[in-house]
């Protein structure tokens, strides 16, 4: 007990809720700035290095041929990131639980919270293998050419296992964040992604097994960072929020699983939106190279995105912080200083993919065809990554917050009912093809989604937002003492 109590008072003294005055009496930027970057920094380190498994594997497989790049290409933009993306929005609910608790001083609730997502994400992840198993036929259906779609079905049933690791990782990801424990995240990152380089290539180019060691690989990468994680967490690393498996991880399972289902639905309606947009381009003459461009495009997109997303993992940690902590306008200040920071390294990247126009399309492909028709969608790309670097930002703060079934709504109308029909009415019925269609994707869609959460994150009441995170954390403690 001695030692549980010492490692209590060094985490209530933990430097992220300290200088509360400071903040309260208008707002510090530099102290907000040391907070809000001990969170992001090894969070673009670890998201940017995540990320390069995609880039990675989608790389080896491009340089073997245009079939392999855009069979690789539509499994991880449409089947892994369909599942990927909302078992990631799913295990989003304990950025709210976690956060909300760690900033309240409920630190043994946390591994309770990972251990919970684990079971409903588990759970989940079973419902969603038959578009594994059936990923040919699904692609067929959605008008993806016969080859890439048999091929697609190939490296789709090799994915299961990298499927089943998603499940585990995302939850130890959240959980290991909100006790601002990102040096760790960032040097298993680091580790893992050496480890994934040189195996592929190994198994690639080396023993020149074939294309579909690239899958096999992949899904090698994903399981060594969940086992170095897991083994760090239950061998000392985290002594106050974990304490072993406990019963009641099964207790509360639906209340948690409809918190898991907001948040996967508002995250997923945003990481889905782009990825039917590649399925839109295999309806298109000459599909492989429009799927091979545009994926190009979205690749480099997604990569710049992890350093906005790694702004949406401090906005709602240190709005969730702050809110667990009692301070309105802490959150408020928090806020503000996470969308501008973003919004400054958007406009730098924005900048730079207009001047490097002309090369970026041979890092993944060596035909001149494919590397032209990048070159025509960069001024799309670049304009995507400036206002994605906002738009997650404001995702985080909502999440901090608990705003999750809301913004799904918000995601849901500006998405699905404006984006994609004025995408498809500018590509389809004016005939501008893929440009349209991203064009309307972007302003119907993004734009809209973008004002909309800037008028709410304005017009919030932030004190109000600290009475229902303490009635939250308060509504969740009491339940887990009873059972």
């Amino acid at each position: 007990m001695a030692d549980r109590d010492e490692v209590a008072e060094a985490v209530e003294m933990a430097p992220l809720l300290k200088d509360q005055n400071a903040v309260e009496e208008g707002g510090d930027i530099w102290i907000e700035t040391k907070k809000l970057w001990s969170i992001v920094g090894p969070a673009i380190f670890t998201r940017v290095s995540t990320y390069l498994f995609f880039l990675i594997t989608q790389s080896f497989a491009g340089h073997l041929g245009e079939l392999e790049l855009a069979a690789i290409s539509i499994v991880i933009n449409i089947i892994i990131g369909f599942t990927y993306g909302l078992l990631l929005g799913m295990a989003s609910a304990l950025e709210t639980l976690c956060g909300q608790a760690f900033g309240a001083k409920k630190y043994d609730m946390l591994g309770v919270y990972m251990q919970r997502s684990w079971i409903v994400l588990f759970l989940f992840s079973i419902l969603l293998l038959p578009m594994f198993f059936f990923a040919t036929p699904i692609l067929k259906f959605l008008g993806q050419p016969e080859d890439i779609a048999e091929l697609s079905g190939t490296v789709a049933v090799l994915a299961i296992p990298l499927h089943f690791a998603f499940v585990f990782v995302c939850p130890i990801i959240r959980f290991l964040q909100c006790q601002l424990k990102n040096e760790v995240l960032a040097i298993t990152a680091g580790v893992t992604l050496a480890v994934h380089i040189f195996v592929s290539w190994l198994f690639v180019y080396g023993l020149k097994l074939g294309f579909i060691w690239t899958m096999i690989t992949f899904s090698l990468a994903w399981w060594l960072n969940v086992i170095i994680l897991f083994v760090y967490i239950v061998w000392g690393g985290c002594p106050l929020t974990w304490t072993g498996f406990s019963m009641e991880a099964f207790t509360g399972l639906w209340e948690y699983a409809k918190l898991s289902a907001s948040s996967g639905i508002m995250l997923c309606l945003e990481f889905w939106y782009y990825r039917i947009l590649i399925v839109m381009t295999g309806n298109l003459e000459d599909a492989k190279t429009a799927v091979d461009s545009l994926s190009i495009c979205m690749s480099i997109n997604g990569l710049e995105l992890m350093i906005p997303l790694a702004f949406f993992a401090g906005a709602r940690v240190r709005v969730a912080n702050e809110l667990g902590a009692g301070s309105g306008k802490g959150a408020r200040f928090a806020m503000i200083i996470s969308v501008t920071q973003s919004l400054i390294i958007g406009i730098i990247f924005s900048v730079l993919v207009v001047l490097l126009r002309d090369q970026i399309g041979w890092i993944f492909s060596s035909s001149e065809t494919i590397t032209k028709a990048v070159t025509d969608l960069s001024i799309l790309l670049a304009f995507t990554i400036l206002l994605n670097s906002v738009q997650p930002v404001l995702s985080g703060v909502a999440v901090g917050s608990g705003w999750q079934s809301f913004v799904a709504y918000v995601n849901l109308g500006s998405y699905y009912f404006i984006g994609l029909p004025l995408g498809f009415v500018m590509g389809w019925i004016f005939k501008s093809g893929i440009k349209g269609m991203w064009a309307g994707m972007i302003l119907g869609g993004t734009a809209v989604q973008t004002v909309i959460l800037i008028f709410i994150t304005m017009r919030c009441d932030w004190e109000k937002e600290v009475q229902k995170a303490n009635a939250r954390v308060k509504k969740w403690s009491v339940s887990d003492e009873g059972n």
